[in-house]
């Protein structure tokens, strides 16, 4: 969440960032006028409850002298109840402020750039080179179905369009990749494993901003104030929700594998094949929490830590910094996406994005740090990025690593977790 005192003391820098991201700023003017009612109404509530501690005082006196009071008292009586109004009106001018202020964005950073569309992200750097393929490459959808491993028709007999069945060696390769990832994180990137709910609560969802932003898009249980979760993020980030962290135990890495659920509700007509494009997916997320100041070196490393899987994969990627207009997240200030190249489409797929959420989301699930006794909490950073998402780099594995016979090669870093080289119409 923006700290909503910003309407007030820097309204143009907050409307230049909703425009900047493609939204209307007249909510600013809203806040503002808000925010102004609200000052009043303190400065009038400040007054009152002075001139009531004097007519209190004076009551005293009066009393203690045996004379009439009633008149006063009467007086501090009708202060005590407009006070009361005040206080009142003051509780609904919050709630009100906070409701607009969960529906902003966080604001870019200053280095991000202005854009409107993916064309104007910046290409930061290409990792590896695509293959070129002396036969016509398949797209894994039909790779699958060839080596009866992939069964899109019995998942659409169990739940309807946009579910998969994984079957024999392609089931082991999801396992293998999950803990390829896993270790990675944990043995070489300084992470701690968590694995945690995929029902949570909606405050939980509020709190990383998946609501009440995204509600179309996240499957609710009927009758309940739960959801599924729609990323891993939301259950990590809120590990530490309404929690004062020690300056010395920061900066937290987590890292933990979960599946996800998303309704995909405006993806309609498009990615209708394969893996790339469905409701319940799995995922291995990374988030951090640390002080400001670290939060840019921490965002590197998060980058670093997704592109070391997919180097270590032998899968050509590449790296852009994403601009105003194209960030998805909606509680990031800064992204960088990792996309995977993906032969079937002659192009790039995301694969990981990787943002810095500055302090919006510890507002919101009210996170902060303490230096040390005596001083007080200031808010962390959160910053998450996906360490990768499982099926999309199942797809880029078995599109990279197909042979002209049909069959998948087994990238070398994942045979030791497999014990087989290749997927093809042998079973295991």
């Amino acid at each position: 969440m923006i700290d909503v005192k910003l309407a007030a003391s820097d309204p143009d820098r907050l409307k230049r960032a909703l425009e900047s991201r493609g939204l209307q700023t007249g909510i600013v003017d809203e806040m503002a006028a808000f925010d102004q009612k609200r000052k009043k109404l303190v400065q009038e509530n400040d007054e009152l409850k002075r001139l009531r501690n004097e007519q209190s005082k004076q009551v005293g006196f009066l009393k203690s002298k045996g004379e009439d009071a009633s008149g006063l008292m009467a007086k501090t009586k009708e202060m005590g109840e407009r006070i009361a109004a005040i206080d009142q009106e003051l509780d609904q001018i919050k709630s009100k402020l906070d409701s607009i202020a969960l529906t902003i964005p966080n604001l870019p950073e200053d280095d991000v750039p202005y854009g409107k569309t993916e064309a104007e992200n910046v290409h930061v750097k290409t990792v590896g080179q695509p293959r070129s393929f002396d036969f016509e490459p398949k797209g894994h959808w039909d790779l699958g179905d060839a080596l009866d491993v992939l069964d899109n028709t019995r998942a659409a007999k169990l739940s309807g369009a946009r579910f998969n069945v994984f079957k024999g060696k392609l089931a082991s390769l999801q396992r293998a990749l999950i803990s390829y990832m896993i270790d990675m994180h944990t043995k070489e990137h300084g992470f701690k494993e968590i694995f945690a709910p995929v029902l949570v609560l909606d405050k939980t969802c509020l709190g990383t901003g998946q609501l009440p932003k995204f509600a179309q898009d996240m499957y609710k249980i009927e009758g309940e104030d739960m959801y599924l979760i729609s990323t891993n993020e939301i259950t990590l980030v809120n590990m530490h929700q309404g929690e004062i962290l020690k300056a010395s135990e920061l900066p937290i890495r987590y890292t933990g594998f979960a599946l996800c659920f998303r309704k995909e509700a405006g993806a309609a007509g498009r990615d209708t094949r394969g893996l790339i494009r469905v409701h319940q997916f799995e995922k291995v997320e990374m988030v951090t929490f640390c002080k400001p100041e670290e939060s840019g070196k921490e965002l590197q490393h998060l980058i670093d830590s997704a592109g070391a899987i997919l180097e270590g994969l032998g899968l050509p990627y590449r790296l852009s910094l994403m601009c105003t207009g194209d960030m998805s997240g909606f509680s990031a200030a800064k992204s960088y996406d990792l996309e995977v190249w993906m032969p079937s489409y002659n192009a790039y797929v995301e694969v990981s994005s990787c943002s810095n959420c500055t302090d919006f989301q510890a507002r919101r699930a009210q996170i902060r740090f303490k230096e040390g006794q005596g001083e007080g909490t200031k808010f962390v950073h959160t910053l998450n990025g996906s360490g990768l998402a499982i099926g999309r780099t199942m797809a880029a594995i078995m599109e990279n690593y197909q042979e002209k016979d049909g069959s998948i090669r087994i990238p070398d870093a994942l045979r030791s977790y497999l014990g087989f080289e290749f997927i093809d119409g042998s079973t295991r």
